[in-house]
Formats: structure tokens, C-alpha cells, sequence
């Protein structure tokens, strides 16, 4: 499997805990206050994360590709700036406005990257082309 892949699928995996933890401290305690923060991980963290592991496992050619480890960084550097200001912005710190919106972007940016392997051509090796 292309490291890629492993990098995308360790990081859904650590989403997908956060997710938990956040959804249980929810149930627990009665108080919904953060449902976005915890929905936004769960979506964006662990299943996109998890469906560009997947994208990558089936097209080995674009995960060693350097934009596939672009796409990687920026995405999740922007979950990392989003997620958590979301999760405070929703407990009352709305001065953390701003770094939901920048963590946004770059997510977005991220996403938009994704797109840019996805209709990139797919690059056939030399031995690959003579074997088929």
C-alpha cells in the first residue's frame, strides 16, 4: 500500500477516536453544544480522510505523485486549524471565529488539490506498458 495511503488512513483512524470522544462527552453529559464540531470530525476527519486512503490504495501512479503528499499536508494542517477552533468557538470563545474560517480555507484548498489528482493523467510506467 502507498504511504500515502497509510499516512491518510492513520489520520482518519485519529479522527475517528476524537469523533468518539467528542460524541460520548455529548451523550454523557446531555450538553449538544458542540454537534458541528463533532460532526465536522467525523466527516471531514475520518471518512474523507479514510476515502483519499482508499483513492490512493487503487491509483498507485498518482499517490507517489508529490501533489498527493501536497494534498495531504494542506488538508490536514487546515483540519488541524478548523477542527479544534470550532470545537472552542461552539463552547462560547467566539474570538476563534477567524481561525475556523482560515482552517476552512485551507481545507478547501486541500479538497481542491484532491481534485487537481483526480483529473491529472494517469502516468503508465514503461514495464507496465509492456506487460499489458
Amino acid at each position: 500500500m502507498p504511504q500515502i495511503s497509510q499516512l491518510f488512513f492513520k489520520t482518519a483512524i485519529i479522527w475517528l477516536i476524537i469523533g468518539l470522544i467528542v460524541g460520548l462527552q455529548m451523550g454523557m453529559s446531555g450538553n449538544h453544544t458542540t454537534i458541528a464540531a463533532h460532526a465536522h470530525v467525523n466527516l471531514l476527519g475520518w471518512v474523507s480522510s479514510a476515502i483519499f486512503g482508499g483513492y490512493y490504495a487503487l491509483n498507485p501512479s498518482k499517490a507517489n505523485k508529490r501533489l498527493a503528499m501536497v494534498h495531504y499536508a494542506m488538508y490536514t494542517f487546515g483540519l488541524l486549524v478548523m477542527l479544534p477552533a470550532l470545537y472552542f468557538m461552539e463552547l462560547g470563545n467566539t474570538q476563534l471565529e477567524p481561525l475556523v474560517g482560515i482552517g476552512s480555507l485551507i481545507t478547501f484548498a486541500g479538497a481542491l488539490v484532491f481534485a487537481a489528482v483526480i483529473f491529472s493523467k494517469e502516468v503508465v510506467g514503461v514495464r507496465e506498458a509492456r506487460q499489458a
